[in-house]
């Protein structure tokens, strides 16, 4: 079976691509710069050049290939408008996979995606979702709805370094997940019938608020968080003005995604099917307290070392002269 990852140099998608590498499946990654892409070679992985947004270039990248995995998205840094990938690429995508009889399609969805038709990035996925179902491929759709990873930017680092951390007054409890669990639930769907032509959410043990998460993040790290809550009607204010700014459109759609954070609609789901479908145990998925205590453990760890690699410096330089006894 030959699976072809896309989005692979993304935060979920490699880390699907080295777990199917570490289970000797037989990878290859559609990326559209090769330079940054390096590291998947290293990993074991075939690279091959193509973009969503230019249909000539998938034919060649499917030939041979029989499962799709699609974990690709537009970043907020990037030029390109959502609709651009996230809707015309995807299609493009789709369109190619029937065309090349692919086997089987698994596409990264946004849990809950259909609630909210005015925030362009849950639009497009839930249009997405509609497309892949009626089409003539056979499909499984995961709903992840937070990363794990996404967490130590917004609020370890921050934390860390006696930065602000800035987030809106309203706080949507959210089951994140480590891409860790992702990547393991993923190759998991490709050896289980079942899930074929299926939905499955993909959550967290548990939702948590971004005071939760704060409070997490101040006990582990024994420091105070310096807050900045950021009022709704602010960022729906920016996100207009910016709209009416060709420069500005990707930044307006990204600030839709707060109308989610602020709807006070928790994003989580049971999952209790998808553990016995996938025959596997709940146990085994990773706690954002266990992986906050382990990122903190170390980060704080290398802290010291740092701290007395100076202070050993420091005391070289004081080093007094000798004196001479008479």
């Amino acid at each position: 079976m030959k699976l072809l990852v896309v989005g692979a140099t993304g935060t979920l998608g490699r880390q699907i691509a080295r777990r199917a590498l570490e289970e000797d499946r037989d990878v290859r990654c559609l990326v559209r710069n090769p330079r940054k892409a390096t590291f998947l070679k290293e990993w074991g992985a075939e690279i091959v050049q193509g973009d969503l947004c230019k249909p000539e270039t998938l034919g060649p990248a499917l030939e041979g290939v029989d499962v799709i995995i699609d974990a690709a998205t537009t970043r907020a840094t990037e030029s390109a408008r959502l609709q651009q990938v996230d809707w015309y690429g995807k299609v493009n995508l789709i369109q190619a996979a029937e065309k090349a009889n692919i086997q089987r399609f698994i596409f990264f969805s946004i849990l809950n995606a259909e609630n909210f038709p005015d925030v362009p990035l849950m639009d497009i996925k839930h249009c997405t979702e509609k497309f892949l179902t009626e089409s003539n491929l056979n499909y499984t759709i995961l709903r992840p709805c937070g990363f794990m990873q996404g967490l130590i930017g917004q609020y370890a680092v921050p934390i860390l370094d006696n930065q602000a951390v800035w987030f809106t007054g309203e706080s949507t409890p959210i089951a994140y997940m480590d891409t860790l669990d992702i990547a393991k639930f993923t190759t998991r769907v490709l050896d289980v019938q079942d899930t074929e032509n299926r939905t499955f959410p993909i959550v967290g043990t548990r939702a948590w608020t971004a005071d939760e998460v704060i409070n997490l993040c101040e006990r582990l790290s024994n420091r105070t968080a310096k807050i900045s809550r950021i009022p709704i009607g602010f960022l729906r204010g920016v996100r207009r003005i910016v709209g009416f700014f060709q420069w500005g459109w990707n930044v307006s759609d990204r600030l839709a995604f707060t109308e989610v954070l602020a709807s006070g609609k928790p994003l989580d789901a049971p999952m209790d099917e998808v553990y016995t479908v996938l025959d596997l145990d709940p146990k085994d998925t990773t706690t954002l307290e266990a992986y906050l205590q382990e990122y903190f453990s170390r980060i704080m760890k290398k802290l010291k070392e740092i701290g007395y690699e100076k202070e050993k410096k420091k005391k070289k330089k004081k080093t007094p002269f000798k004196s001479s006894e008479s």
